[in-house]
């Protein structure tokens, strides 16, 4: 077992000990409160009551599955005592009130002023015993990592001044920061090499992936000159598939535009690139709310189903369903659903791409794409797991080859689900060819860059909007 798994077993461990420890002190707690004598008859009235077993396998449960909901067992090298502790208050807060409500507010009471006392004991028991042994194994993984116990490979990316700085920084002023720089890579041939004397060189960008494969690279050091910052974009999306954390020296109108964000005052200031755009609790609802709105409008839409089944069905000759590839997260491809709006064997050779006067479409086809009907069964999709309510829409590979000449910086698409609706669909609509596909993707970009639950209720009402005015591209 490697040191982060045996890490993650020690919070998981302890997490299931603290709720059983709590459940135990509480129980006796609730019955010695409302008949003192049940301390001098523990078997009869604590041990004999179902109750306290039934509490002993849910609450060890309950509560790990709020810490994961929550994303407490994530980034267990990253993690700082301060947020430990504010992370621990608010779910052991949230987790105490569905707790009370749900089990507690009916229990038998003396007055109603017991239900502030339990309330405040089950919280108190809750923080204390998860938070103790949390905050010791946070602080024994800082320590490793301290003392170079734990460690992460690191690889710097440049090679002239501001990279040879950069090294010295993390050597001499930051030794305890765990970073074990094995070497540095070039940008460009012709570059300024004042690194060499310090570091071998392990290659240059076009085989930046190889070698972060190679030698296990935790993090990657981008320290270059505001002149070879134009490569930065494509570094980031030669990399995003990788499990490393990418990291940017910030120049001046980084640090004025409020870019460089620290967690230490003790470190280097880092623009961290992290491919986590929403916070794990987010992603999690995300998902929830994506299961439970496609099956609710599935059911919903079963009378427009029948209503479209037979409309494609008597327009054209050829199946309801259209099937179609696309490419979706990390780069799969998947199947998404449509009903058929063009005649059958609409495309025979190559992909095309369709527009308003597209003659393939049929006269029902014409209908159900201005009312985005015809991507109705991708909630189907959604419930599959290849695709989500909101983010970018899928394209064919035929198409992305040709997006990627234009902009590579396309594949940083593929860290989410694609979408049923998009950002990018409701400011541009439909893209008729590859130019209008990249002025499209700008949207696109954003949204991945400003992910939130919020966005996606803005984006969802506004593309409910644009479907009952019929005025969408």
């Amino acid at each position: 077992m490697d040191k982060k798994k045996t890490i993650v077993f020690l919070y998981l461990l302890f997490d299931i000990l603290a709720a059983v420890l709590t459940w135990i002190i509480f129980f006796i707690f609730r019955k010695n409160h409302v008949d003192p004598m049940v301390l001098q008859n523990l078997e009869g009235t604590i041990f004999n009551d179902y109750k306290f077993y039934i509490g002993l396998g849910a609450c060890p449960c309950y509560w790990v599955f709020l810490h994961a909901f929550s994303g407490c067992y994530n980034k267990i090298f990253h993690k700082s005592r301060l947020k430990e502790l504010g992370n621990t208050i608010i779910i052991t807060l949230i987790g105490s009130l569905l707790f009370f409500f749900a089990f507690i507010l009916d229990d038998v009471i003396n007055d109603y002023n017991d239900y502030l006392l339990y309330f405040t004991v089950l919280l108190l028991l809750q923080f204390f015993t998860t938070y103790i042994p949390r905050v010791c194994i946070t602080t024994a993984t800082i320590n490793k990592i301290r003392s170079g116990k734990i460690g992460f490979t690191t690889l710097i990316v440049g090679c002239d001044c501001v990279a040879l700085q950069t090294f010295k920084d993390l050597v001499e002023r930051n030794p305890n920061a765990g970073n074990h720089v094995i070497g540095y890579i070039k940008i460009e041939e012709d570059d300024n090499d004042v690194l060499c004397s310090e570091l071998p060189c392990m290659g240059s960008l076009d085989n930046l992936v190889e070698i972060v494969k190679s030698n296990e690279v935790k993090e990657l050091v981008i320290a270059i000159k505001n002149g070879k910052r134009k490569h930065i974009e494509s570094i980031i999306t030669s990399i995003m598939d990788e499990d490393v954390n990418l990291k940017i020296i910030p120049q001046m109108q980084d640090l004025l535009m409020g870019t460089v964000k620290v967690s230490s005052v003790l470190y280097e200031p880092l623009i961290s690139v992290t491919p986590d755009y929403l916070p794990a609790w987010q992603q999690h609802m995300k998902r929830f709310f994506d299961v439970f709105c496609s099956l609710i409008a599935i059911i919903l839409l079963i009378p427009a189903y029948l209503f479209l089944i037979i409309g494609v069905k008597v327009s054209s000759p050829g199946p309801v369903f259209y099937k179609q590839e696309r490419i979706g997260l990390h780069g799969k491809p998947f199947n998404i659903i449509k009903f058929r709006s063009m005649v059958q064997d609409a495309e025979k050779l190559t992909p095309q791409l369709s527009s308003n006067s597209d003659p393939r479409i049929t006269k029902f086809g014409k209908f159900m794409r201005k009312s985005r009907l015809d991507e109705t069964p991708q909630f189907f999709n959604v419930l599959f797991g290849d695709m989500s309510l909101v983010g970018p829409r899928p394209e064919r590979q035929y198409y992305i080859d040709q997006i990627v000449e234009k902009a590579p910086y396309y594949k940083l698409l593929y860290r989410i689900r694609p979408g049923i609706t998009s950002w990018g669909e409701v400011k541009f609509g439909y893209a008729e060819n590859v130019d209008e596909m990249v002025t499209r993707l700008k949207w696109d970009i954003l949204y991945i860059e400003n992910m939130s639950l919020q966005l996606d209720l803005k984006i969802l009402i506004y593309t409910v909007l644009i479907v009952l005015k019929r005025v969408g591209k």
